[in-house]
This record gives C-alpha cells, sequence and structure tokens, in this order.
C-alpha cells in the first residue's frame, strides 16, 4: 500500500503475518483474540481487515456494565407495542458480518460467556428471550481485543474463554514503519515524522517514572498533526504527549526535558 492510496481507506501498515493470519482464520470459521498495548493499532487493523474482507463490521468498546442483553438485544415497549431489537453481537450474526469486542476484559464475565457457543465448533448464538437458536453463517467471525497491561486477578479473561480463539500479539511498531505511519496519517514530510517518532521512542525508553502507559503512536500522530498544522512544536509535544502520559507535575516535567532534548 502506497501514500498515494486514497485516505478514506483504513490504512493498516503490518508488522508481521497478521493480515494472513487474520484472513486465514476468517475462511476456517476461527475467533480471533487481539492482544496489545493502547494505541498500537487493534482497533484500525480490525478496521482495515473488515474492508479488505468486505464484511460488515460491528464494534463494541466493553465496560464493566456491559450486559449480555447490549450484546444479544432485548425487548423494547413503545406505542405500538412490544418489539424485539436486536443487539450488535445478533446483527453481525443475522448479517454475516464481524463482530468485534474492544478490550473484551471489562466485560463482566457472566457477559462474555454468551460468545462460548460462538467461539467454539458450535458458532451458535442462543437467544433466550425469544427461543432463537442463531446458526452464524461462514462469513461471520468473532474478534475480541485487550490490553495485557491492564490484566489483574479481577480482570482478565478466563482460560476457558480464552482457549477458544486464534491469538496474536501486536506491539508498537519499529521506528522504520512507525515514521512511515505519521507521516501518512498526520499528513506531515518524511523529516518531521521522522523526529515525532525518535521522540516517541526517547520517550518509552524512560524506565525511572512509573508511567501506567508509554507514549503510543496514536499519541505520536496527534503530535504530529498539531506541529504540521503550524502549532509551537513543545505545546504540541505538552498537550499530546506529556500531559495524557501522567498526572504527577514533576512527571510531566521530566518528559518535557526529553522534549526539548528532540526540539530544541
Amino acid at each position: 500500500m502506497d501514500l498515494s492510496e486514497p485516505r478514506c481507506e483504513p490504512f493498516y501498515q503490518a508488522q508481521g503475518n497478521e493480515p494472513a493470519l487474520f484472513e486465514q482464520a476468517w475462511r476456517h470459521g476461527l475467533p480471533v483474540l487481539i492482544k496489545g498495548p493502547t494505541g498500537c493499532g487493534k482497533t484500525r487493523f480490525v478496521q482495515h481487515m473488515a474492508q479488505r474482507l468486505q464484511l460488515p463490521l460491528h464494534t463494541v468498546a466493553c465496560h464493566d456494565d456491559l450486559s449480555a442483553a447490549d450484546l444479544v438485544g432485548r425487548h423494547l415497549i413503545g406505542a405500538q407495542g412490544t418489539w424485539w431489537q436486536d443487539g450488535p453481537l445478533t446483527r453481525a450474526v443475522r448479517e454475516g458480518g464481524i463482530c468485534y469486542l474492544d478490550e473484551v476484559v471489562e466485560a463482566r464475565q457472566d457477559t462474555v460467556v454468551v460468545l462460548h457457543p460462538l467461539a467454539d465448533d458450535r458458532r451458535e448464538l442462543f437467544l433466550e428471550r425469544t427461543g432463537e437458536v442463531l446458526k452464524a453463517p461462514p462469513s461471520f467471525m468473532l474478534v475480541v481485543s485487550y490490553n495485557p497491561g491492564y490484566q489483574n486477578l479481577l480482570k482478565g479473561m478466563k482460560p476457558s474463554t480464552r482457549q477458544r480463539f486464534v491469538a496474536m500479539r501486536l506491539g508498537y511498531p519499529d521506528a522504520a514503519q512507525e515514521e512511515r505511519i505519521v507521516r501518512r496519517e498526520a499528513g506531515v514530510d518524511a523529516a518531521l515524522a521522522s523526529q515525532v517518532v525518535k521522540l516517541g521512542q526517547a520517550l518509552r525508553r524512560l524506565d525511572q517514572h512509573d508511567l501506567e502507559e508509554v507514549a503510543s503512536t496514536r499519541l505520536l500522530i496527534f503530535t504530529a498533526r498539531l506541529i504540521g498544522a503550524g502549532m509551537d512544536p513543545r505545546q504540541a509535544c505538552l498537550a499530546c504527549l506529556a500531559e495524557p502520559l501522567s498526572d504527577d507535575p514533576v512527571t510531566v516535567a521530566a518528559l518535557m526535558d526529553v522534549v526539548d532534548v528532540h526540539f530544541p
């Protein structure tokens, strides 16, 4: 994929063989689990593959209040009486598309259990409220993702769930790949993209500060975009890198010391 391709197509820079693995999993009716840190491209990868395979995509941002009904559907009451409304998981099964559950470990375990019949060789969705049993068509695919760094004893994927998936791990791309991504997504020249990526790599090497997350590719794109639009580089780095990475003023100041080395 070259830089002249239209921006309306979700751009994704492959880190390895993940596009081929994803496509083979889809062709064989296997669900996929994507692990990776914040802002490394998990969601963009799924968007890219949905368009590449020409499949409708239903994305759900998981949270701890997400219920099975939010995924499957529920009965609604209105002036015309009661009717059933499909949830995104049910719509994806009916349409034969991709259902993508982002940060699935944030959902309650009793909600995740509804995925089990879809994620094994049955490939079925049980609608308890309507008595339907939906058989997923060959084009349907279940995809989930999470950040392993956020897992703990209370929020983690059970082995009985995890072992139903083909799993892949994404990380932050190498410098050359990341420069290409930043250049493309931020619409900046190669020199600025290289400068921002070198700053990002320097921030990621900081180990003396207790950062919950390192500088993501997403934040580097934000930074390059504002600098490319004419904002003062130091102000852009403060707003898009240092402040999002920490609430501690001392840590933010230390991050800005690194910024000053790369944008004197």
